[in-house]
């Protein structure tokens, strides 16, 4: 069902280094011996606040500025004000582009806040024009992932008089580094995973540069290098800058801060010597360059760099700690009278704990489930011991690299399960166990000490149940796995460790899934996106629980290059906080769902937040929740 409404946030982006490259490697359509350009980007705190609804025109009102706009939503008229120019030239360049591609109407945009300067190479332009291409989606399920909104935003931008690059949509990825590489009309992201805390400060110069300048004097070196300037420019935005941005991405991953300031000053040093001769007048940049050689600035960093399109526009830094941040912001403000922000990027968490929910009755496994509960049923695991199928599941999260275990059961069952956890052996069996058995038995034990417990007292439905761990949780990402179902992964690494490895990448809410068939989609929750280039994920732009099959043909399948796919949770979830948030207030208002508190829902509520990412890893989930399953499942383990 299409929204009545949406709330929506884009940040601006800062180029961490890279600048220019996007635009560089897009000539090697013309010369293949360009190199490719590198950049990382990340977008920051500041940005367009927004709310908007579906409408028959295309009309944004500023509520800050009390500006407003409007414009039939006909290709003619949108056209001819993108190519007039100014702040609403891009609003009606990126319906252009829509409407050329999509036969709908307009939206209605209110800003509510702007908080980002402009014309300070932090791209505000760029920033309004995916937040018009995320109402356009969200309104209308167009079904774009993060890259379709970015290219739709870049296509809106250079229909106006704006010469953009392609790392300045960027901002579509919110607050997260990632690595943009530009190969002609390609482009590859790469999410950057964070070690340890990275403090930026950046500021604005308070003085004036021409963008459009720098960039025609720039583009003279382009394609082909015909002058040994021009040799330089390309070394520089080439080989010079891949080496630097490669370099500063290994640091980042390992946590060397020192070393990712030192890489920012070396890529400015290049950016000097072999880039700003194209345009000296503009890149020497007098302003830019007293402030990176201030011995306060110096004293409390590890680097310094200009932003964007270089010149005496903004200047980033990277502080070496939060108290030389707090030092450095302040000293722009109160010494040097320059307006300045903090970014602050947290590390990539992750993930330690996990939830398993086997609380339940089992009713469709009587009469067995009336002496044997659900997670004690024997299974011959892959190495060729019976075992109880919650062992077979926790062996698989600690191989993967889980440390803490909480099992949601019963109020009864506490007693059992620690029986078999905690509990020594009598001496009699010991004496009959071989040593490899009794060492096995010693591995039972620290599993053991993993694992707490919480009672679910009131069977109130999964949403319930998972909300009890909330305090658990402790704000962390948390790993949910159902317990009643097992994996069997096609490759050396478990289907556990696959999606693990899948969440590092992108720090994001995460869920596992497996395709199923239209004719089965009401059996499950189901998820919607496209997958691009064979991947294996995407970005889900909705998840539903057990729709219609007939429904689901219409609105909920993923596109892929061979057609509609059906995608359903393959019993995984990577849980953030705002799941919990989420669901204590459901709780408290008492919203259920058939009844019951549902998680399903929630964890829609929560991708519209932050996004949700689809993995689909190799192999395959075993249900032991009913009679056939679990024969299905004791086969194929034992093979």
């Amino acid at each position: 069902m299409r929204p009545e409404s949406v709330e929506l946030f884009v940040p601006g982006r800062l180029c961490i280094m890279g600048e220019h490259s996007d635009w560089a490697g897009k000539y090697r359509n013309v010369n293949n011996k360009i190199e490719k350009g590198f950049a990382i980007v990340t977008g920051i705190e500041e940005g367009i606040y927004a709310t908007a609804t579906v409408s028959k025109k295309l009309s944004v009102k500023n509520v800050i500025t009390n500006q407003s706009f409007e414009c039939e939503m006909t290709l003619d008229k949108l056209k001819e004000v993108a190519e007039n120019g100014g702040y609403w030239s891009y609003v009606a360049g990126v319906a252009y582009c829509i409407k050329e591609q999509y036969n709908i109407d307009g939206v209605n945009i209110t800003i509510t806040n702007t908080t980002i300067p402009e014309k300070k190479g932090l791209s505000s332009s760029a920033a309004i024009c995916v937040l018009v291409v995320r109402a356009f989606n969200e309104l209308y399920n167009l079904r774009l992932n993060t890259i379709g909104e970015m290219n739709l935003a870049y296509f809106g931008e250079i229909t106006t008089p704006s010469r953009c690059g392609r790392l300045d949509q960027a901002c579509a990825f919110g607050k997260r580094p990632v690595l943009m590489v530009f190969d002609g009309d390609k482009i590859e992201v790469q999410d950057v995973k964070v070690q340890k805390h990275l403090r930026f400060v950046f500021a604005d110069l308070g003085a004036k540069k021409d963008t459009i300048k720098i960039l025609g004097d720039l583009n003279r070196s382009f394609p082909f290098a015909e002058t040994s300037k021009d040799n330089k420019v390309h070394l520089g935005l080439g080989k010079n800058n891949k080496e630097i941005v490669l370099e500063a991405i290994h640091y980042i991953e390992e946590g060397n801060v020192q070393m990712l300031g030192e890489m920012m000053n070396k890529a400015q040093e290049n950016f000097d010597k072999n880039v700003a001769i194209a345009c000296p007048e503009e890149l020497f940049a007098p302003v830019l360059h007293k402030v990176l050689n201030d011995s306060f600035i110096i004293e409390n960093s590890y680097g310094r760099k200009g932003v964007g399109s270089q010149g005496d526009g903004t200047v980033q830094v990277l502080a070496k700690d939060e108290e030389s941040q707090q030092k450095i912001k302040d000293y722009f403000s109160n010494v040097l009278g320059m307006k300045a922000y903090e970014l602050t990027i947290e590390p990539t968490k992750p993930i330690k704990k996990a939830i398993i929910p086997v609380a339940g009755n089992a009713t469709r496994m009587y009469p067995i489930s009336k002496c044997v509960k659900k997670a004690f049923l024997p299974i011959i695991d892959e190495d060729g011991i019976i075992k109880p199928a919650i062992l077979s599941l926790i062996e698989e999260l600690d191989s993967a690299g889980i440390e803490q275990i909480c099992l949601i059961i019963d109020e009864e069952e506490e007693e059992e399960f620690r029986h078999f956890f905690d509990q020594k052996l009598t001496k009699a069996v010991i004496d009959k166990l071989s040593p490899e058995m009794l060492e096995y038995e010693s591995h039972i034990h620290r599993l053991g000490k993993k694992i707490t417990y919480i009672v679910q007292k009131e069977k109130l439905g999964f949403g319930h149940a998972v909300s009890l761990c909330e305090e658990y949780a402790g704000g962390d990402p948390v790993l949910l796995v159902l317990g009643d179902q097992l994996y069997k992964s096609y490759t050396s690494r478990s289907c556990t460790e696959q999606f693990l490895r899948s969440y590092a990448k992108s720090n994001k809410l995460s869920v596992s899934v497996c395709e199923v068939d239209l004719k089965d989609v009401s059996k499950y929750g189901i998820l919607s996106g496209t997958i691009e280039d064979d991947k294996d994920y995407f970005q889900v732009d909705s998840f539903v629980e057990k729709p219609n099959p007939n429904v689901a043909k219409e609105r909920y399948y993923t596109k892929t290059k061979g057609g509609k796919k059906y995608y359903a949770v393959f019993g995984q979830y990577v849980l953030t906080e705002d799941v919990f948030k989420i669901l204590k207030q459901n709780i408290a208002e008492g919203k259920k769902e058939h009844g019951e508190f549902q998680l399903t829902s929630v964890i829609e509520e929560a991708r519209k937040i932050d996004g949700l990412v689809a993995f689909i890893p190799k192999g395959k989930f075993l249900d032991i929740g009913n009679v056939e399953s679990y024969k299905n499942t004791f086969i194929e383990k034992c093979k």
